[in-house]
Formats: structure tokens, sequence, C-alpha cells
């Protein structure tokens, strides 16, 4: 069992910079890759990005490469998303979420076992 709690949103000029922290309890957080997605008001949630277990792997979906960077830190049993050049298009409601080691897709809502209950990012046009 893994419980998430993520921090860190608020509101912010396009062009600034935001760290999304989320905080893990439960033994086996370390057994799992942790993935960030978002939701816009009126669409569907989106992968942003993954993390591994032992942070040696990262993946991003293509509009935040270059602006985004996922980190962990598991003595802390804490993932970040550090999102710099804030766009408009940004602004979301950011949930992290577990995957455990295995194949399931990354991408996909299903291959993640537990949710956070997200935290609301605002980058005004």
């Amino acid at each position: 069992q893994v419980q998430l709690v993520e921090s860190g949103g608020g509101l912010v000029q396009a062009g600034g910079s935001l760290r999304l922290s989320c905080a893990a309890s439960g033994r086996t957080f370390s057994r799992y890759g942790i993935g960030w997605f978002r939701q816009a008001p009126g669409k569907d949630r989106e992968f942003v990005a993954l993390i591994s277990w032992d942070g040696g792997s990262t993946l991003y979906t293509d509009s935040v490469k270059g602006r985004f960077t996922i980190s962990r830190d598991n003595s802390k049993a804490t993932v970040y998303l550090q999102m710099n050049s804030l766009k408009p298009e940004d602004t979301a409601v950011y949930f992290c979420a577990a995957r455990p080691v295995g194949t399931r897709p990354y991408d996909r809502q299903y291959a993640y076992d537990y949710w956070g209950q997200g935290t609301q990012v605002t980058v005004p046009s």
C-alpha cells in the first residue's frame, strides 16, 4: 500500500516556475515508478512524466520536454516535478501516481495502482 500527497501547486505567471512534490508513505515506495499526470478543465487526464523506481530512467510527454524535470529522493520518499517556462496551457490539476515495476504502459492511467488527490496549477493567459 502506498499513499501519495501532492503539494506545491499555485498561481504563477507565464514564464515562471513551480516545483511540485509528491510525498509517499508506505514501506514499498521504492519499488514503484512514479508518474505525474494532469487534467485540464473539460479534458481527459494526460500523462506528463515518469521516473523509474531507482531514478535511473525518466520519460516525458513531448509538450513538456526541456521545461519540466522529474526527480526523486527515495530517502525522503518524495518525487518532484520542477516546472519551468510555464505556459497557460499547463494549467491543470496535477496528480502523482505509483506504477509497479513491470511492463504496463507508462502513459496509461490503468497502469498505476495508487493516486494522490491532486494539486492545482494555474498559469493565466
